[in-house]
């Protein structure tokens, strides 16, 4: 199945809704983005998706959050391959087999042709963790730094 069959428009609207709403339960930002496959200079280099996924993590400067708890999940469609990047307070203050969960939430989901499904259950996992760790806080207004729409690569 081709990446935008897999992820069409409103898909990408359930995965934006999704993100929005499990914000507002915590100081944390999250990002999606799926990217159909690597460049063939990547492949030559030997680029892994961990690699790619760092890169877009730093180039959508996920990293550029006020409390270092953005989080980024990126899926390499043509491999469902699933990375999960998070800033230093996001992986200090969660369990790492929430992010493996995550993941194996999102794989799985891809390889039954559930691809939208599987990206907002994964979204939602995460951000019961980030609620946990990074609560919002009802005094104080909770700024979105980072764009909640889904990144499409590729």
């Amino acid at each position: 199945m081709h990446v935008r069959r897999a992820f069409p428009p409103a898909g990408f609207d359930a995965i934006e809704r999704a993100i929005a709403e499990g914000e507002r339960r915590h100081r944390a930002e999250l990002r999606f983005a799926v990217e159909s496959s690597l460049h063939s200079l990547q492949l030559w280099r030997g680029t892994s998706a961990r690699e790619r996924a760092v890169e877009v993590f730093s180039s959508c400067r996920i990293w550029d959050t006020e409390e270092d708890n953005g989080v980024l999940v990126y899926l390499l469609w043509a491999d469902h391959a699933v990375e999960i990047v998070a800033d230093r307070g996001a992986m200090r203050a969660v369990d790492p087999a929430v992010w493996t969960r995550a993941c194996a939430t999102l794989v799985d989901a891809c390889r039954a042709d559930r691809a939208v499904d599987g990206a907002v259950a994964a979204i939602r996992l995460l951000h019961d963790a980030l609620a946990r760790a990074f609560p919002a806080d009802a005094s104080a207004p909770n700024a979105d730094e980072l764009p909640d729409a889904p990144i499409r690569l590729g």
